[in-house]
């Protein structure tokens, strides 16, 4: 691993070989934005998740005032940067590279096993792997592994070894999110007939009606235990409403369908709503 005592030298040398650098402090972050960048209040610098262009002449926004220009690196406000700095940072992205960093000796195995061979630059734990191309940059793509290219820095740590080669689609598929699990669409159920017979002492339809909205926002505002939550609910509605037969086919389904749309299955809807009954002695 290699660290220069000279990191304004080191950067220059970068630059002339087309590598965006940016100074960084010690543990290894960006050095603060200025007070007229401070929060951003500037728009920020082009490309980032902010609007607007910043001219800001320090090097503010972290990655984003990455640069190649020989005389924005050496002029006042980044020269007293440098001075500050402990050591190079460059954009992966802005070079079209990408780098593969690998924290520890369980993740650099992983990746000699699952990855094309390129050069590689020791850290301070583990290894950068650097490929030709940029792609979107992921943290914790697995254990011990982030992708650092567009939109990222990394540290620079010398030249490394070994031939550098073409971005793999190995390693672009690490950033790719699996999608989220789709909740199951509500099933068409058999709905347990109408509980009771009895005469029904509510005053207005609209009791039942305002009875059933709570109970499905009860459900569907579910947090956490939701089976738990389901078994509860149907619960209150039944002994409230069980034992008049104002309940109605409709009504019922209204309950699975927000139980189901929490995840539920069609067989746990039938479970809760008989135990339910079952404790009411309906």
């Amino acid at each position: 691993m290699t660290e220069t005592p000279y990191p304004l030298h080191t950067a220059l040398s970068l630059a002339a070989a087309g590598v965006p650098v940016l100074p960084l402090r010690r543990g290894k972050v960006p050095l603060g934005n200025c007070r007229t960048c401070a929060g951003n209040a500037c728009g920020g610098r082009p490309n980032m998740k902010v609007a607007g262009p910043c001219r800001c002449p320090a090097p503010c926004h972290g990655w984003a005032a990455a640069t190649t220009d020989p005389a924005v690196l050496a002029s006042p406000p980044w020269a007293a940067a440098w001075r500050r700095a402990v050591t190079v940072g460059y954009h992966p992205g802005g070079a079209d590279l990408t780098v593969v960093d690998l924290d520890n000796a369980a993740a650099i195995a992983w990746a000699h096993g699952a990855l094309p061979a390129t050069r590689a630059v020791e850290t301070t734990r583990g290894e950068h792997w650097i490929y030709r191309g940029a792609m979107t940059s992921r943290n914790a793509v697995r254990p011990g592994v982030d992708l650092k290219s567009a939109m990222s820095y990394a540290r620079y740590l010398g030249p490394g070894t070994g031939t550098m080669t073409a971005l793999p689609d190995a390693v672009r598929a690490l950033a790719v999110k699996e999608p989220a699990p789709a909740r199951p669409a509500p099933q068409a159920v058999a709905v347990p007939a109408r509980s009771g017979n009895g005469e029904c002492r509510h005053r207005t339809p609209a009791y039942l009606d305002r009875g059933i909205a709570m109970a499905e926002q009860r459900i569907t505002a579910a947090r956490s235990a939701v089976h738990a939550t389901v078994y509860r609910t149907f619960l209150a509605v039944l002994s409230t409403h069980g034992r008049c037969g104002c309940l109605t086919d409709a009504h019922i389904a209204r309950l699975f369908t927000a139980a189901q749309s929490k995840g539920e299955t069609a067989r746990h809807c039938t479970d809760a709503w008989t135990n339910a009954r079952t404790r009411l002695g309906l």
